[in-house]
């Protein structure tokens, strides 16, 4: 879902929409403010659902209600039609989606077992990338040049969510929960934003280091399709940045899957190291990529240090999240993720004020990738902090 509306869907009907030489910011705008929504419901929904009770589990609930409204909100971008419905149900869909993310981060330490965290970690985000992979192709093959079927992409959209969240929902082996009772509703709302920063320092800057890892990255997936529009003059930007994002995307599933081992033999330090290097060396090329074909070849190599990147760093916040607080912790890693996608999509209209500064430069979009290498270098130096001994750089027990 996710993948295929920030990829592909909206920056093929915004750019329909805005006027030529401003849809970077229109795209940044709208992105932004929904993303804003994404950092405050998903720790705020995982902390509730960690004090649950329900026969169903304390997960499961949560998710079912979220998804049954995420229905809802795609029907209105596929079919309301102009800015202001697309508005209203992107807004809407970061809050249903994000009220059954949250306590859904916390099922995987609800039962897999500590020893096989690392092994579980790599296998989600092969899941998690493998239909990315599909996501941004199939969008980008049915959408249609100037974005004529979208209504068909997101019928596809639900029908695939519906089987899916039915698998997890019937199949996860969740047990009855018992609800601990803090002191009320409103006690309940701030206790899940109350963090003990002198408990757990690491994991806080395991968030900044993914906030400030992702920033670049996620600025190349939000520009990316103007970038190909603008730049190379495709005639099917949403097909040719489908095909560019899921060759990124296949990359990151293989070293995404060989994460958790290259972690238990090289140690965390080492992994997190070599994907922030090899993230820097892709997003740099990529502005040099002036053909399809080198494009593909420079994006497979960014799609690799992601791949390193999020194994690590998700084993890690599994590793470092209290076992009775993990959904609350889990939902905390959007604060970076969902909060380095607020500010490089808002960062949509400096794009345009370099691009529109000397027309037919770039300089925007050169800007754009060379920063994301930029952040993923200064990334590293923050590894230690989440770490402070050297010899302790492998997964923590």
């Amino acid at each position: 879902m996710w993948n295929g509306l920030h990829g592909i869907i909206l920056p093929a009907v915004i750019a329909n929409i805005a006027p030529g030489n401003e849809k970077n910011t229109y795209l940044g705008l709208l992105t932004s403010i929904g993303l804003v929504i994404a950092v405050i419901i998903q720790p705020l929904s995982g902390a509730l659902s960690d004090r649950w009770a329900s026969r169903w589990g304390r997960r499961r609930p949560w998710i079912t209600f979220g998804t049954l409204f995420d229905f809802v909100f795609l029907a209105v971008i596929g079919w309301a039609g102009g800015l202001t419905w697309i508005f209203i149900g992107y807004l809407g869909l970061q809050l249903s989606s994000n009220i059954a993310h949250g306590p859904t981060q916390g099922l995987m330490p609800d039962i897999v077992p500590q020893e096989q965290l690392a092994q579980a970690s790599g296998l989600k985000i092969f899941i998690d990338m493998g239909s990315a992979a599909a996501a941004v192709i199939v969008t980008g093959i049915l959408l249609g040049s100037k974005a004529e079927y979208s209504g068909l992409v997101m019928a596809l959209i639900i029908g695939i969510m519906l089987v899916s969240a039915a698998i997890t929902i019937f199949g996860s082996s969740e047990q009855s929960s018992t609800r601990v009772d803090r002191g009320g509703p409103w006690k309940e709302m701030l206790d899940s934003f109350h963090i003990d920063f002198r408990t757990h320092p690491a994991y806080w800057w395991l968030i900044g280091q993914r906030f400030v890892f992702l920033l670049g990255v996620y600025g190349i997936q939000a520009f990316a399709q103007n970038y190909l529009r603008d730049v190379l003059n495709v005639t099917d930007p949403p097909r040719d940045t489908g095909i560019l994002l899921g060759i990124v995307t296949i990359a990151l599933i293989v070293f995404a899957a060989a994460g958790g081992w290259l972690i238990n033999r090289w140690g965390m330090r080492r992994v997190l190291i070599l994907a922030s290097v090899v993230t820097a060396i892709g997003s740099v090329l990529l502005w040099f990529g002036r053909t399809q074909g080198t494009l593909l070849l420079f994006g497979s190599i960014l799609g690799a240090g992601v791949g390193l990147f999020l194994t690590a760093n998700w084993t890690l916040a599994n590793k470092l999240a209290p076992p009775d607080e993990a959904g609350k912790y889990l939902g905390l890693t959007n604060l970076a993720t969902a909060g380095a996608g607020v500010v490089a999509r808002a960062a949509g209209a400096l794009w345009d004020l370099f691009n529109n500064a000397a027309p037919g430069s770039w300089h925007g979009y050169m800007t754009l990738f060379c920063s994301a290498g930029v952040f993923a270098l200064i990334s590293i130096a923050l590894i230690g902090m989440i770490e402070p001994s050297p010899t302790k750089m492998s997964i923590p027990s």
